[in-house]
């Protein structure tokens, strides 16, 4: 059988592959799911032609942090604490999620996310009620054609309800989930969500991160995000016990002293970083500078889409946002101004494209445009996006003047997800309708009174 072959056309290619560099006019020739090759010019007999003239391409991006579940409880939580969020959302909101919700949640997210560029994810599923929760969690990132990480979390909601798991039995069907057939076809792949350290004794901790190297899962756990508190703390437990590495990523990381830092960079840790979340819930300064002072390559997440967008564009333009200001407030304090700035708008699309891959564990198929890898490609801009005309700089256009509307085309292992702007293989109207619908059963199941602000009821 020959192969599908597909060729993107004269656009402006920004590969992130600093042995390959940018393009101001290039072709990507895609064969089957890889990269065949990206040159000035290329002749291919038998390809279909994407036209990305005027347009920027570049590897689709990488959210190392989202929990996909809450999509369909989208602002939810805009005026809540971090307190608010685990009492409200976790406590009270999750013990009401049915599998199916989970299984809306979880495709409305994946789409979510393509529709904005973002075309790996690792999904940080801590709503694993029952085996049918997670069964439907990982169906939903499958049928979307998403490449994810699925982070099966040990989480649980409401230990006292007796048809829920309990850690034992969570633990068991962790690994049974990892044996199903979704994770064989190559766009899913397994993690683990630790429960929060220090919030459960300290054998399950350790038994829930002994379970996922004894399957390769990738670890993505919180970490240094509740001031005050051993919740989310204990580095240097974790440390000495020798139960860091280099499979772990460790989100937020806003509490962590100079010492914890250098145990995370000396086992090869890494970070994911929240920018929306972390400075509407009061989780204090973002990490970047930290991760970047120890040697530690940042990367950027959505997090919660029950609190603010899934749109990673904003995560970066958020992130360098806050760098900006940070190296210059002495600065600023002392009545002068910088002469220069030291972080550039390329490093921001750094972090949400090759060291989101290099967190996942996944550098050597994604990240960059380079031959050889996986087709994870999106191409950038309209004809009718304000933000997109003129691109006077490519790197600046996508942080600063991009937003989801502006993705055109995406494609994840050589199938395309998205083009001229619309996703592809879904009915979007019909599917907000199942999240609203899903959103009104979750919330009648809640009793009265136990969430921090009364929500509107939805539509329908």
């Amino acid at each position: 059988m020959s192969p599908t072959r597909t060729l993107i056309k004269g656009g402006h290619v920004l590969t992130m592959d600093p042995d390959c560099g940018d393009l101001p006019v290039g072709d990507i020739l895609i064969e089957d799911d890889r990269i065949q090759a990206v040159a000035p010019n290329i002749d291919a007999a038998a390809a279909e032609i994407i036209d990305a003239r005027g347009k920027l391409v570049l590897p689709g991006m990488v959210d190392t942090h989202r929990h996909m579940w809450q999509t369909q409880m989208r602002g939810l939580c805009a005026d809540w604490t971090l307190g608010d969020y685990f009492r409200g959302m976790r406590t009270t909101i999750a013990p009401a999620y049915a599998p199916d919700d989970v299984y809306i949640g979880n495709l409305v997210g994946a789409f979510e996310a393509l529709n904005a560029g973002v075309t790996t994810i690792i999904d940080f599923s801590h709503c694993n009620n029952t085996p049918a929760h997670s069964d439907a969690a990982v169906q939903g990132l499958a049928d979307a054609g998403i490449r994810a990480i699925y982070g099966y979390g040990f989480y649980n909601s409401a230990p006292t309800n007796p048809s829920f798991m309990s850690a034992d039995e969570r633990l068991a069907d962790f690994a049974r989930v990892l044996s199903g057939t979704e994770f064989s076809r190559g766009l899913l792949r397994p993690g683990a969500a630790l429960t929060e350290v220090g919030g459960v004794p300290w054998e399950q901790t350790v038994a829930e991160i002994r379970t996922a190297r004894e399957h390769d899962a990738l670890i993505v756990t919180h970490t240094g995000c509740v001031w005050g508190s051993d919740l989310t703390g204990k580095v240097s437990e974790l440390y000495r016990g020798g139960l860091l590495g280099p499979d772990q990523v460790h989100v937020h990381c806003n509490t962590l002293d100079d010492d914890e830092w250098r145990m995370l960079a000396a086992s090869g840790c890494k970070v994911s970083v929240s920018p929306e979340t972390e400075m509407n819930m009061g989780m204090g300064r973002l990490a970047i500078s930290k991760c970047l002072e120890f040697g530690i390559r940042p990367s950027l997440s959505c997090d919660i889409v029950s609190l603010n967008s899934g749109d990673l564009f904003m995560q970066a333009r958020l992130a360098i946002a806050f760098q900006r200001y940070v190296a210059n407030d002495a600065l600023n304090r002392a009545g002068r101004m910088p002469a220069m700035l030291a972080t550039k708008a390329r490093d921001a699309i750094e972090w949400a494209t090759v060291n989101g891959a290099i967190a996942c564990g996944l550098e050597a198929e994604i990240g960059t445009l380079t031959p050889g890898k996986q087709a994870d490609i999106i191409i950038v801009g309209r004809s009718d996006g304000f933000g997109q005309r003129p691109i006077l700089d490519p790197y600046g256009t996508l942080v600063f003047q991009t937003t989801a509307a502006d993705v055109d085309t995406v494609i994840v292992a050589g199938r395309i997800r998205k083009a001229a702007g619309r996703l592809v293989d879904v009915d979007l109207g019909a599917l907000l309708d199942r999240a609203e619908a899903s959103a009104a059963s979750i919330l009648a199941g809640v009793p009265p009174g136990r969430l921090p602000v009364t929500p509107a009821k939805p539509r329908r």
